[in-house]
């Protein structure tokens, strides 16, 4: 016998099979694959046919509940570890699934609909009460306080500003930002090829006083050969850079 539903009650067919089962009072652990096979056929019988999207995923259950409904009449399947399979364990698995994400949507709904009745007002304090600061007993305060004790207090804080001093980083005087144009080392290279005509990049790096004058020196050596100011070599692999001037 048909049951009487509507499309328009269920969100799709898991919705409805929970449906089912709930109305059958049956544990969703031991469906009774073939009676509700039946009572779903039955709904889909009694469907509109015209919007094929929902159509489609009904039908699709459909055939799996057919699937599983043909395979409970066979003998059972026994999985590796010798325990026999039930064909309607991963349909279980999606109802529970989907049941726990329903009652979650319900809660949220819920707490949705209660925070509409939730009403909060601004602060209205006086300015005399935001104002306010309570008045401070100077006698209180200080009572008991002695030269002795602040000298204590003083010596605490003195020490605890020594501590936060690096006795290393301490003795280092203030670094400074050293600045060196490319421009001018530039000229400097140009007038050192000048006066040398051939030399190895390693001499001239090692006339260099400092670790940016050396960075520099290479970006004017780089910029210097894109101009054609002067040419590079290097015989062997790993061997001697050999600079050679070109004006």
């Amino acid at each position: 016998m048909g049951i009487p539903v509507k499309l328009e009650v269920f969100e799709g067919p898991l919705d409805l099979l929970l449906h089912l089962i709930d109305k059958n009072k049956v544990d969703i652990y031991d469906i009774p694959i073939v009676e509700i096979t039946n009572q779903y056929m039955e709904y889909i019988r009694a469907m509109n046919r015209e919007d094929l999207n929902i159509m489609s995923e009904f039908l699709l259950m459909a055939a799996t509940l057919l699937d599983i409904k043909c395979r409970m009449l066979l003998p059972k399947e026994v999985n590796e570890e010798g325990e026999e399979e039930d064909p309607r364990q991963e349909l279980v698995e999606q109802l529970l699934q989907y049941k726990m994400y329903k009652y979650m949507a319900y809660e949220l709904r819920d707490r949705q609909v209660d925070a509409d009745y939730v009403m909060y007002k601004p602060p209205t304090l006086p300015d005399e009460v935001r104002e306010y600061a309570e008045p401070v007993d100077l006698e209180q305060l200080l009572g008991g306080l002695t030269l002795q004790k602040l000298h204590a207090v003083f010596q605490d804080v003195m020490k605890r500003q020594e501590n936060k001093i690096d006795p290393v980083r301490s003795k280092f005087g203030k670094i400074e930002k050293e600045e060196v144009p490319l421009p001018a080392k530039m000229e400097y290279v140009e007038e050192y090829a000048k006066t040398h005509n051939r030399f190895s990049f390693r001499q001239l790096l090692e006339k260099q006083k400092s670790k940016m004058h050396v960075v520099v020196t290479f970006l004017a050596i780089l910029e210097m050969m894109k101009m054609g100011m002067i040419r590079v070599e290097q015989e062997q692999t790993c061997g001697e850079i050999m600079i050679e001037s070109q004006m």
